[in-house]
């Protein structure tokens, strides 16, 4: 692969077919935006550095979209059409100098090998430019290509200007280039905005240098789906659909059962280990990474978390940016998130929250509870019906409860608090105190008995 190759992506537009006041290469499809997806085909083919996204529309959002994986930006404050949106970049991109690959921020289902394969043909050819083609049952609306004798492009024709048998051509110019860069810089000027939108199209750069004695090759992709961009919604979840078909099938063949992988959702950035079971209705999202023979139960909903080995999450669970360690157990009904960390053999019961707390090693919250900005010891058992108070309406509190403590059913904890190891909290109290090493602490109030006051009361009514 060439390694003097920049890549420009075209991501500036709003996308008014969308229907949306959010910039079309924002929307998600199979767990990335689109134009996160059109940076990772590209990334396999050049550095980060020298891959460009051209940015126009709500301009910082999509920085902020894609920044972290280091590209860099050219900023089209106006779209007068695809060669403007690459002029706008000439500072940057003509001292490169090298090859010149421009692709599109809503053509998500891309393959990075076709991004690479476009380049390679171009970089082992005297060729100008080569440009990605292919072949649909229905042009209609799509500039045919029409070749020479040497079966290069002659020409590309647009649906208005064709002839009734150049219309009959089905094969199509995709709007994927890459050009000698010193070529393509010093024609660019010849491109002009005569046609009825009066913008400056890139598919004049081909007439253009064939015009010059240059030739401009095609590279054919037969799978035409991969090339098409996102218009609508109806294609967005289409185009979703198949990111998560490609996910699940790669999963499966990887050793992952999944059960009515129909109805299973796994974003592209979720790893899972090998002989883990999937139920029906689970939704993987983020950069979860899911380790051996676990299993995740029907309708749970898992982001950004991380699960070892042997965990088992029972049907019912939310896992948010939560970590489970080796053999831990999670539900049925159990929510987890905000950086809860559950050591190797802890349970984490029906209807049990946990926020930013730390549940040790073979600690049990079976039933019931709210656990929050706590750290908990080895060994605990936390009873029905327990809360941890962390929050007086001003700030958040945290709650350390030591190894080996016992908690009883429906004990309110008040924080800041501390109870030491080997205490016992007593069903039903409310502790505001901290409670020594191996003490028994209580906070109910005395039980008073009435005789004959419900039956006196029933004769008022």
């Amino acid at each position: 692969m060439p390694n003097d190759v920049a890549v420009v992506i075209l991501a500036a537009g709003l996308g008014t077919r969308m229907k949306s006041r959010q910039a079309k290469v924002l929307h998600r499809a199979g767990g990335d935006s689109l134009v996160g997806h059109a940076v990772n085909a590209a990334l396999a083919s050049a550095p980060p550095d020298r891959i460009f996204v051209v940015v126009g529309h709500q301009a910082e959002d999509v920085q902020r979209a894609v920044a972290a994986r280091g590209v860099r930006f050219i900023h089209q404050t106006e779209q007068k059409g695809t060669g403007h949106a690459v002029l706008c970049g000439r500072e940057q991109l003509e001292p490169l100098g090298g090859l010149l690959a421009i692709m599109y921020g809503d053509c998500p289902l891309v393959q990075s090998e076709t991004i690479a394969g476009l380049i390679e043909k171009q970089s082992s050819s005297a060729a100008a430019g080569t440009l990605i083609s292919t072949r649909l049952d229905d042009p209609t609306g799509y500039g045919r290509i029409i070749r020479d004798a040497n079966s290069n492009v002659r020409a590309i024709v647009e649906q208005k200007a064709a002839t009734p048998e150049q219309r009959l051509v089905q094969e199509i110019n995709a709007g994927f280039y890459c050009f000698r860069a010193d070529l393509f810089w010093k024609h660019a000027g010849e491109i002009r905005p005569d046609n009825p939108a009066n913008e400056y199209y890139l598919t004049d750069m081909v007439e253009i240098l064939i015009r010059a004695d240059h030739f401009i090759q095609p590279y054919f992709i037969a799978d035409s789906a991969e090339l098409l961009g996102i218009n609508t919604r109806v294609e967005l979840a289409a185009v979703d659909r198949v990111f998560r078909e490609r996910m699940v099938r790669d999963l499966m063949l990887s050793g992952v059962t999944i059960e009515r992988p129909e109805t299973v959702t796994i974003d592209a950035g979720v790893k899972i280990g090998m002989d883990t079971v999937i139920e029906p209705f689970t939704r993987i999202l983020g950069n979860t990474v899911i380790g051996e023979n676990c299993r995740i139960g029907a309708c749970s909903i898992i982001s950004d978390s991380t699960l070892a080995d042997e965990v088992e999450v029972a049907p019912f669970c939310s896992i948010a940016a939560s970590t489970l360690d080796r053999g831990a157990h999670a539900g049925p009904y159990a929510r987890l998130r905000m950086q809860s960390h559950v050591e190797p053999g802890a349970t984490i019961g029906n209807f049990v929250e946990l926020k930013k707390t730390r549940l040790g090693r073979k600690s049990k919250a079976q039933h019931l509870a709210y656990l929050g900005d706590s750290t908990i010891g080895a060994g605990v058992n936390i009873g029905a019906g327990t809360i941890t108070c962390n929050y007086d309406g001003a700030k958040k509190h945290r709650t350390t409860i030591a190894d080996g403590v016992f908690v009883g059913s429906n004990s309110t904890l008040v924080a800041p608090l501390e109870i030491g190891p080997g205490a016992y909290i007593a069903a039903g109290s409310v502790i505001t105190e901290a409670v020594p090493e191996d003490a028994l602490a209580l906070g109910r109030a005395r039980q008073a008995i009435k005789p004959g006051w419900a039956k006196k009361r029933r004769t008022l009514v």
